[in-house]
């Protein structure tokens, strides 16, 4: 598996924080992702956090899966251009009553083709399980996008008592091995499946 980029471009890469609760701590995570990231060198990096979204639980009578350049909120017009852009997004989630946000799921029922043919990777934390509990059931969700989620995760259980008072890892080296694994495969996916939507929409 390569790590180095064809024609030496970086793909834009969309840090998604999908907690949106008083008091979360998915911000702390996604801060310390998106600067793995950045050091990585080979991705544009974009955070995107649902609070600054206005995100609606009534979804269309028409899903987007049928009308993709459907009519949405105004307030979720920059949400959907950024994972427009995209080549590869990175949730970050923690387990909220063993599963998801109810935050994340309106983001990702309000779009289709912005997930489609796009590698997708996961860094969660809660109490026990470091958020694993949150990412197996969206990785069901985003085969139904078809969207290809990673093997490779990174996961906090605990995190309350990994990360310092500012913020940093009290022990990086394991975490930072696993943001290394992870951004390998979302680059050696998002090369392959960005020239394979290239090439579709030459086709089409």
């Amino acid at each position: 598996m390569t790590t180095e980029p064809q024609n030496g471009a970086s793909l834009d890469l969309a840090v998604i924080i999908g907690s949106v609760r008083e008091g979360r701590f998915g911000p702390v995570v996604a801060k310390w992702f998106a600067e793995r990231a950045e050091e990585y060198g080979r991705f544009t990096v974009s955070l995107v956090d649902l609070a600054d979204t206005a995100l609606p639980l009534a979804l269309p009578a028409v899903p987007p899966a049928l009308e993709p350049r459907m009519a949405r909120p105004a307030g979720m017009a920059d949400l959907t251009r950024r994972l427009e852009r995209a080549d590869a997004v990175v949730v970050v989630t923690p387990d909220y009553n063993r599963s998801f946000p109810a935050s994340l799921k309106a983001a990702i029922d309000w779009h289709y083709t912005e997930w489609e043919a796009k590698p997708i990777g996961f860094v969660g934390y809660s109490g026990a399980s470091g958020g694993l509990l949150a990412i197996e059931q969206l990785r069901q969700v985003f085969a139904e996008l078809q969207a290809h989620t990673v093997r490779n995760v990174v996961t906090f259980p605990r995190y309350y008592e990994l990360f310092g008072p500012e913020g940093e890892l009290r022990d990086p080296e394991g975490p930072n091995g696993a943001a290394k694994a992870m951004l390998d495969e979302l680059l050696w996916w998002g090369e392959l499946l960005h020239e394979a939507r290239r090439t579709r929409a030459e086709t089409s």
